[in-house]
């Protein structure tokens, strides 16, 4: 087995059952690009320029702005280029570059919807110590330890693949790195990367839905027990869970299409894959702008000076 060479060149297949087809494909996915690049640098320029716009919450969802317009780079340039010119080789250290990427942006979307329910909570449940509360010095004991955790799962996760012998298949039918789609083409025992990866989901998506849906349930106690007083400052409440119900449908969607083969075409299944990632970041900036009064207004009127 030591003299079976390992491949360091892989092919992302992704869509390949539509033969020539194929190449369609360019045209939907690049105007989903161009409006999530012009939607999150849209709205990361207008919470950035307006002073009015940084208070905690906003600079919050300026950063899931800056998640998501960084998540579609890593990936989606590649897979235009794989639909319009048929590129569709990568090597296994810009795959495990870009699998590292994709996954550690993947988790900070989730923590990020994790601090904006901690910012809620503060502001529905404890309004008299709220701006102590979100104090960034106060603040950096929830920020720093879940940064941590999310680099030190994901770099586990990417190095424990990196290692691995690859001496059968090198064809991925994806359209990007993702784990498990490298892992299943190992030639050895993959036990230990199939423990760390349920390890990771358990300790990042899992545990932070759990202490988002904790806080929810705290705020929506806290409303109803308040009243009238407290609908107004729910609003905002509304637009962080449509956004967090969106993402959690599609991932659950996507993992179930994996999970759930018999009978579900390939170009389905890789089209889930893509869209877990790829349709929070141009959803979110939009639904953002228009449910936050205070966002929408600053871009009607940042709009208007362009014209």
């Amino acid at each position: 087995m030591e003299n079976i060479s390992s491949h360091k060149h892989f092919i992302l297949d992704g869509f390949s059952e539509l033969g020539v087809l194929r190449p369609i494909l360019f045209i939907p996915y690049f105007i989903m690009f161009v409006v999530s690049l012009s939607a999150n640098s849209l709205l990361l320029y207008v919470v950035i320029s307006q002073r009015s716009l940084h208070s905690p919450m906003y600079i919050l969802i300026a950063g899931m702005a800056c998640v998501d317009l960084s998540l579609p780079l890593f990936f989606v340039p590649h897979m235009l280029l794989s639909f319009l010119f048929d590129w569709r080789g990568i090597s296994l250290i810009g795959c495990l570059i870009q699998m590292h990427f994709i996954h550690l942006l993947g988790a900070f979307q989730s923590t990020l919807l994790l601090w904006m329910a901690l910012d809620r909570y503060f502001a529905i449940c404890m309004p008299l110590y709220y701006h102590e509360r979100m104090a960034l010095t106060r603040f950096l004991k929830f920020i720093i330890p879940l940064v941590l955790r999310n680099v030190f799962m994901v770099s586990l996760l990417v190095s424990l693949a990196g290692k691995l012998s690859f001496c059968f298949r090198n064809v991925m039918n994806h359209c990007f790195c993702e784990h498990m789609a490298l892992v299943e083409l190992a030639c050895g025992s993959i036990a230990i990367n199939n423990l760390v990866g349920l390890l990771t989901v358990f300790l990042i998506p899992v545990a932070d839905f759990i202490v988002i849906t904790a806080s929810y349930i705290a705020i929506f106690s806290s409303v109803l027990s308040s009243g009238k007083s407290g609908i107004k400052a729910l609003h905002t409440c509304v637009t962080h869970i449509v956004v967090m119900s969106v993402s959690l449908t599609i991932i659950l969607t996507a993992f179930l299409s994996y999970r759930i083969r018999n009978g579900l075409p390939e170009a389905i299944r890789v089209f889930f894959s893509t869209m877990y990632l790829f349709f929070p970041s141009c959803f979110n900036p939009i639904i953002y702008g228009i449910r936050t009064a205070e966002i929408r207004q600053q871009i009607m009127n940042t709009l208007k000076c362009f014209q």
